[in-house]
């Protein structure tokens, strides 16, 4: 479902992104900024359990972070470069949220199950995103899984913000849910590279014609 809105998505944030082109924004300011604001909001609200503004102040940031492929695309400076920045900055940031909400639940928030269900969401996040990268860099198009970063990041801030409105139980299950979710992406993405991998090369003169 959010494959087929992202080209909406895009459509909206359009002209947004070609007033901030002709304002001489550039795209890596923009994910750079996204990316701090969402770090420092994550580990100045979460640790101390402001669940609720911590979550509101990381989607803002997320959301403006949206908007670096949006100025990229209306300036015409599309690159490699820019690519490669915002998906590393965007680990950064999704490792961010998950440590700053491990510190609670190692402090204040007294949950030790829930602690080490939120580092597996930190180890299996990068693991969905590493396997694709590792897989595309070997020349293999690994673009499946129920759970990519967008799937993620709503499952996780829905279930902290409305845990932060004092919603019983609705952290713990979300971050079950995406446990599992991320687990099964990372099978599918494992399955889906070694059969792209290993899927055996046509031999010469396989398709010539007899006679």
């Amino acid at each position: 479902m959010l494959r087929i809105l992202r080209p909406v998505i895009a459509r909206l944030l359009r002209p947004v992104g070609r007033g901030l082109a002709q304002l001489g924004v550039s795209p890596d300011m923009i994910t750079i900024v996204g990316t701090i604001g969402v770090v420092v909001s994550a580990f100045a609200f979460y640790p101390r359990g402001e669940l609720y503004l911590g979550t509101v102040a990381v989607t803002v940031f997320v959301l403006f972070d949206m908007l670096d492929g949006a100025v990229a695309r209306a300036g015409d400076v599309e690159s490699r470069w820019g690519a490669f920045l915002d998906s590393t900055l965007d680990r950064l940031a999704d490792a961010a949220i998950f440590a700053a909400l491990l510190m609670w639940f190692i402090s204040d928030g007294h949950d030790e199950p829930l602690a080490w269900l939120t580092m597996f969401c930190l180890i299996s996040g990068f693991g969905v995103s590493y396997i694709k990268a590792r897989a595309e860099a070997l020349g293999a198009n690994c673009d499946v899984g129920i759970a990519e970063r967008t799937e993620r990041l709503i499952i996780t801030l829905v279930s902290v913000g409305l845990a932060g409105l004092g919603v019983p139980y609705v952290l713990a299950g979300g971050l079950w849910v995406l446990a599992i979710l991320s687990a099964i992406t990372i099978v599918q993405r494992l399955v889906e590279t070694r059969n792209r991998l290993t899927e055996p090369s046509p031999t010469y003169g396989a398709t010539e014609p007899k006679g």
